[in-house]
């Protein structure tokens, strides 16, 4: 049984509301996200007739209403909130999936999501005003992490000090395995140096 979503009571009702207005006898509510662990991720809720929910989903049974969860966005739903706020135009729905775009990783995650997960949460968002983005390329046998450096950063004179500096603190604070950090597009390695 999957804990991972909160829907508020505000929530619950307003969703009731809605589904009595259908009219259909055991129509439940879905959510699910599109494209989830991408910068792409949207969450998305739709009623759901009986017999359209997947064979897979997970059904929540709370006190007014029932939600099936799209099994592949579960992990994606962690800390996920859906609540209802009344005003005097109606109310608003709202849901926030903080971990949508990339999923919670913890202690036990392999190197590389946990490497995303920090350059989403806390170094991208920072680039981001600046038109920059960090991707990461690969692992090293060595516990390197090479990253490519895109969008405003690239050939950028101050990447090397200000960023790599900053990125590597960041990254080799928050996982102490890892040995270090590369740029994909590091300039150390003069073996093609002079190939015209």
């Amino acid at each position: 049984m999957s804990e991972n979503i909160q829907i508020t009571d505000s929530a619950q009702e307003y969703l009731a509301e809605l589904l009595e207005k259908q009219g259909v006898e055991g129509i439940a509510v879905r959510i699910f996200i599109t494209q989830p662990g991408t910068p792409y991720a949207e969450t998305c809720l739709a009623y759901c007739r009986p017999g359209e929910e997947e064979p897979t989903d997970e059904l929540l049974n709370l006190d007014k209403i029932n939600v099936y969860l799209d099994s592949n966005s579960v992990p994606f739903l962690e800390e996920g909130v859906v609540d209802f706020n009344a005003d005097r135009m109606g109310g608003q729905l709202t849901i926030k999936a903080p971990n949508a775009k990339m999923p919670k990783v913890n202690a036990d995650s392999p190197l590389e999501d946990r490497i995303n997960y920090v350059l989403y949460s806390e170094i991208n968002p920072g680039l981001a005003a600046h038109g920059g983005e960090i991707k990461l390329v690969q692992m090293t046998e060595e516990q390197v992490a090479v990253l490519a450096f895109g969008g405003g950063c690239q050939g950028c004179a101050a990447v090397d000090l200000t960023l790599k500096e900053g990125v590597e603190k960041t990254l080799m604070e928050r996982i102490p395995e890892l040995a270090g950090i590369r740029d994909v597009t590091d300039h150390t390695d003069t073996t093609n140096a002079y190939y015209r």
